[in-house]
């Protein structure tokens, strides 16, 4: 397949044809190779109060607030839930940051069991590593280390820096068996700081969709490559999803250049706009991104019919599996089979778990 394909083609699958969250991304996505420019900052005892932490983040960076809330908004639920997760709970309220812009909890449901079905196969990895090594790439304020370790497993951070920044202030490193590396998941320099000798398990969660198709295959075909016989779990928005995303991003884009033009008019005109000196385009543009959240543009989707498709970026891919989603409450009970009903289809998210082998099936070698 060429770089400029989709990931796609496959060799095996276990007949469990995708399942999805309805959540619509805005996961933890910070090492998507400087995507959108974040800019980190974290001044204890900011607005928010004594011992709140601000966090000042932008673009996909920014997306690791998204998650975190809504981990939060499930675990606070009285009686019955999906999702235990206290340190989720103690970050939200330790984080200088106005949550309100995301609108509610309505998709908390939908995320955690998202969560729940991910760290269901981590701690499948787990149970069959105990020492092994888990390599979280853009993983934001994941606390998923927490909810799964066995108090062996290896874990191994990887972010951009203004990410790291931020999790090294609330969640610092505690070595050997928990790191943090700052850097891109492109920059595959990554790879030399694991340990591969017990398992090798890379999960990407919430991030792929942030990168060009070109660079998802590249990724997956390295860890492939790089990691014989080890492990890789991903998500993925179908490709409707995706292209809706686009199509919005390019509108905003559009109404932000109308309003910088319309100000520039307005103060060459002599009108009452800004104050000399100040940039009118910057001024219009962000007062109109200030008010709500407004999620990163999507570049890569897949949709549930095609994980077996994924075998093709690597001949050393032995395995590839759509995992289902845990069942939820009320209407979120028909969550496992979500894939099969028309209407929720074009709206799930797919969680695909690799194998990869450590000879290549391509030419019937096989261990």
């Amino acid at each position: 397949m060429d770089d400029n394909d989709d990931v796609g083609g496959g060799v095996s699958g276990d007949g469990r044809d995708g399942d999805g969250s309805g959540a619509a991304g805005g996961d933890e996505g910070g090492a998507a190779g400087g995507d959108e420019g974040g800019a980190a900052g974290g001044d204890e005892g900011g607005t928010g109060g004594v011992g709140r932490f601000k966090v000042e983040l932008e673009g996909v960076p920014e997306t690791l607030l998204w998650n975190l809330y809504h981990r939060a908004a499930e675990a606070r639920r009285p009686g019955a839930r999906l999702l235990d997760d206290p340190l989720a709970v103690e970050l939200v309220d330790r984080i200088d940051y106005p949550f309100e812009r995301f609108g509610g909890s309505g998709m908390a449901q939908w995320h955690a069991l998202r969560v729940r079905c991910l760290d269901d196969e981590v701690r499948r990895f787990v149970a069959e590593h105990p020492d092994g090594t888990v390599v979280a790439l853009g993983e934001g304020l994941e606390t998923q280390f927490w909810r799964v370790d066995n108090g062996r497993v290896r874990w191994l951070t990887v972010d951009l820096p203004e990410t790291v920044e931020v999790r090294d202030a609330l969640l610092p490193d505690d070595p050997p068996r928990r790191r943090s590396l700052a850097r891109s998941a492109l920059d595959l320099g990554w790879m030399d700081e694991v340990d591969d000798s017990e398992g090798v398990l890379v999960t990407a969660q919430g991030l792929l969709m942030y990168l060009p198709p070109s660079d998802v295959k590249r990724l997956i075909a390295a860890c492939a490559e790089r990691f014989p016989g080890g492990w890789m779990l991903f998500d993925a928005l179908p490709r409707g999803m995706v292209a809706r995303s686009q199509a919005q991003a390019d509108d905003r884009a559009r109404a932000d250049a109308q309003a910088r033009a319309e100000a520039r008019r307005d103060a060459d005109a002599g009108g009452t706009g800004p104050e000399a000196g100040t940039d009118v385009g910057t001024e219009a543009a962000g007062s109109a991104a200030r008010p709500g959240y407004r999620a990163p543009r999507w570049l890569w989707g897949m949709d549930g019919k095609e994980y077996r498709k994924v075998a093709t970026a690597s001949p050393r891919i032995a395995e590839v599996r759509s995992l289902r989603l845990p069942r939820g409450r009320g209407p979120y009970a028909i969550a496992p089979v979500s894939h099969l009903i028309p209407l929720l289809r074009g709206m799930r998210m797919s969680i695909v778990s690799l194998r990869f082998g450590t000879a290549d099936y391509r030419n019937g070698d096989r261990p």
